[in-house]
């Protein structure tokens, strides 16, 4: 048992009413957060893509005429974030494309993973990876919209969408991709988490994003409810998606494994690694059949002991360690990890979340969404 917790617990705010008024709330519950992460990003983008914060909001600017066409309302929340914390609009819009408009040369890492338990529904987990300098810009997230499901997510301090799950078991996970082109002209990734995140199943998530166009870059979001889980290739030239395997399985890293369509440089050398890894590891878990017991709320934990905290073929292990060698502003290291239930029986639908690294004893203790 690790007795000592080290990495600090997140702020947990609960937002409600119009995109406005939800935005006002965001922003000013976090503007300390919002503030410290928009001078990160100012240094990550002049150090990983040699753009000044003005030629960023340049390209933010190009996003807002899009976003403004698509969701208008998403448009209306970053405005209500950007008054809450005393910022400009494009500052707030410049975070929600950061993937975008740093042509993904940003040091995400993430492994994730999707699991169909027979009668009971998918368990959704991930491993979230980036740059140590935002551990402390995280939240956690609960979104009540009228005629929507309730959202819960963990996100960071400004952006409206990241990774989560809602009141109708609908989640998602996202691992980021390094691929060439990014269309200005149509929806950042993080406003698609959003759209997937007040949809009421996988299909009816899948339909929005295409009847919008699509997304502006290439990722990779496993989406699943209740019934299905589907591993989205996305990118501005076309989708492609994976079904579960024989095992009833979903995993990814962060490089495409049929997307054919872009234009995609080697990155980090250790997605296939881990991928294999992953896999193989969860096989095991599957074949040993201790996810199938009744007492199903140890799913986080075997999973953190058995999967998440897996340091093998380090630093780009599954629990991903930092790199002294690399300069702090991009030294990543795994900042959350979250399972997901989606699941049928009563009182099962929630997550846990943990911040920092499973498994190095410096994590936080386990927080549950919904919290209250």
């Amino acid at each position: 048992m690790h007795l000592h917790h080290n990495t600090k617990e997140p702020p947990k705010i609960v937002l409600s009413g119009t995109p406005l008024e939800i935005g006002l709330q965001h922003g000013a519950q976090l503007r300390a957060q919002i503030e410290s992460q928009l001078s990160v990003y100012r240094t990550m983008f002049q150090y990983t893509s040699k753009l000044s914060w003005d030629a960023v909001l340049d390209l933010a600017g190009e996003f807002r005429t899009t976003i403004a066409r698509l969701t208008p309302e998403l448009l209306e929340e970053m405005q209500g974030i950007a008054d809450g914390a005393g910022v400009t609009l494009l500052d707030i819009i410049a975070l929600n494309c950061r993937s975008e408009i740093s042509f993904g040369k940003f040091s995400d890492g993430c492994t994730s993973l999707s699991l169909h338990r027979s009668g009971r529904g998918r368990i959704l987990a991930q491993n979230w990876d980036f740059t140590t300098q935002l551990q402390n810009h995280l939240a956690m997230v609960e979104i009540i919209q009228p005629g929507k499901p309730v959202i819960y997510m963990v996100t960071e301090a400004g952006l409206v969408g990241k990774i989560g799950f809602n009141s109708a078991g609908v989640g998602v996970c996202l691992n980021a991709i390094r691929a060439h082109p990014c269309l200005s002209s149509k929806l950042p990734i993080h406003l698609a988490l959003r759209l997937c995140l007040e949809s009421v199943s996988v299909e009816a998530a899948l339909e929005r994003l295409s009847a919008l166009g699509g997304v502006a870059s290439s990722q990779h979001i496993l989406i699943a409810d209740r019934t299905a889980a589907l591993g989205l290739e996305l990118s501005p030239l076309g989708d492609d998606h994976l079904p579960e395997d024989e095992y009833g399985v979903v995993t990814h890293t962060n490089h495409f494994l049929v997307n054919r369509r872009v234009i995609e440089p080697p990155w980090l050398s250790g997605s296939p690694v881990r991928l294999a890894r992953v896999r193989a590891l969860l096989r095991e878990i599957v074949g040993s059949g201790v996810l199938e017991d009744e007492s199903a709320n140890m799913v986080g934990t075997v999973l953190r002991d058995q999967i998440f905290s897996d340091t093998c073929d380090g630093p780009q292990s599954i629990c991903w360690q930092e790199d002294p060698a690399q300069p702090e502003i991009v030294r990543t290291a795994t900042l959350f990890n979250i399972v997901m239930r989606l699941e049928e029986e009563e009182g099962a639908l929630g997550a846990e979340v943990v911040f920092g690294r499973p498994g190095s004893g410096m994590e936080s203790s386990v927080n549950r969404m919904p919290w209250r």
